[in-house]
């Protein structure tokens, strides 16, 4: 493999175009994480706290999202929503799916608090909510980081769907540019090796960095949870 073939697909333009599409995945990756965060956090609450027809409509979501493909989320979202461009109709597909993996996170953050601080803060005069937003809320996130920050990571490759609908994100924008070398050079199999190699390299750098967090954040949680007078 000579060095023509990286001069071939690394041309200013192109490196341009690929950090366009790059640019775009880790916007929609921190969008959707921030949103399904949210509304991940009130389908839990609702499922473990509210009222009967709350905590059944809560139930009946994180199950159908669940248990369904998310590619399935994505085709009904781009092609049946009126409103909308399809990066903005993707990501709400993304956002509804993840959301309801995030809440059974959140859940299981949720039941690992002991009851007794529910107890213990209704008798310093805290009310369900004030207890929930200073007392439990608090330590059922240090909690669940590492599990949350696992989500991300398949948030990030999960944005690899959207280049099936040709949404400029990082994979379609890489893999796009196959159209563009022929254009100009003979495409040969060595320029689509590197392409592809190049796009692996790049996910892997990035969830690779988000998994070396989620071990140094499971190892102090650890530490914590052994030396608790700490």
């Amino acid at each position: 493999m000579n060095t023509q073939v990286f001069a071939d697909i690394f041309t200013p333009p192109n490196v341009r175009y690929i950090l366009i599409g790059l640019r775009t995945t880790l916007f929609i990756s921190l969008a959707t994480v921030a949103a399904s965060v949210a509304l991940g956090s009130v389908l839990a609450l609702c499922r473990n706290y509210g009222r009967r027809f709350f905590g059944r409509i809560a139930s009946i979501y994180i199950e159908v999202f669940r248990s369904t493909p998310l590619l399935l989320w994505i085709l009904i979202c781009v092609f049946m929503l009126p409103f909308g461009t399809y990066l903005i109709r993707g990501g709400l597909a993304l956002t509804l799916y993840t959301s309801s993996v995030i809440a059974e996170i959140v859940r299981g953050g949720l039941n690992s608090i002991a009851k007794g601080q529910f107890e213990a803060a209704r008798s310093q005069g805290f009310s369900f909510l004030q207890a929930l937003r200073y007392i439990v809320l608090p330590q059922c996130f240090m909690r669940i980081v590492p599990s949350l920050m696992s989500q991300i990571i398949t948030t990030v490759k999960d944005t690899s769907f959207f280049a099936q609908f040709a949404i400029a994100e990082f994979f379609f924008n890489s893999k796009n540019l196959m159209g563009v070398l022929s254009k100009n050079t003979v495409v040969s199999s060595a320029h689509i090796f590197v392409l592809y190699c190049f796009i692996a390299l790049v996910y892997f750098v990035i969830n690779f960095s988000l998994s070396c967090i989620v071990r140094k954040l499971a190892r102090n949680e650890q530490g914590l949870s052994l030396h608790p007078e700490q």
